[in-house]
């Protein structure tokens, strides 16, 4: 695992008792679904919010290519973990969003990855370039980095 980026997004997602699987561990899908909910929030920081638009925002319209992720530690326990996102590459049409699953105190990996997105047409369903505007607001969390954190 290489460092952890000097700039990210971060959120912290609540571990429910009805997220654990028979053996007692959080579920392999629900990391991806707090990855979902953090880069929710990051659009929120940036003030996309609410029902997406494509007439107001272009570049809204957008799909995931690929996840992928590897699990560290598993996680045990009920209660509040972090979860950070980053930009690993910004594409003419896509973006990489590089995320750790970590605890509060920032001492153990739950678990690391990445996740492709691809801006496309509305109508044509075909890949599109990102925004001048998109690629301007989402600048300062770009950290190209080689693996996850």
């Amino acid at each position: 695992m290489s460092a952890a980026p000097s700039v990210f997004h971060e959120a912290v997602q609540t571990v429910y008792f009805d997220d654990f699987d028979a053996f007692r561990i959080l579920h392999n899908s629900r990391y991806l679904l707090f990855v979902e909910r953090t880069i929710g929030s990051f659009w929120s920081r940036l003030g996309w919010t609410g029902i997406m638009s494509v007439d107001g925002n272009p570049d809204a319209f957008h799909v995931v290519r690929a996840n992928h992720i590897e699990y560290h530690v598993p996680v045990d326990h009920m209660g509040d973990i972090r979860v950070r996102v980053w930009i690993q590459h910004l594409g003419a049409s896509s973006v990489v969003f590089g995320f750790s699953v970590i605890s509060l105190d920032g001492t153990v990996t739950f678990a690391s990855g990445n996740r492709v997105l691809v801006c496309i047409d509305p109508e044509t369903r075909k890949k599109q370039a990102w925004s001048e505007t998109f690629r301007a607001a989402v600048a300062p969390f770009v950290t190209p980095s080689e693996g996850s954190p």
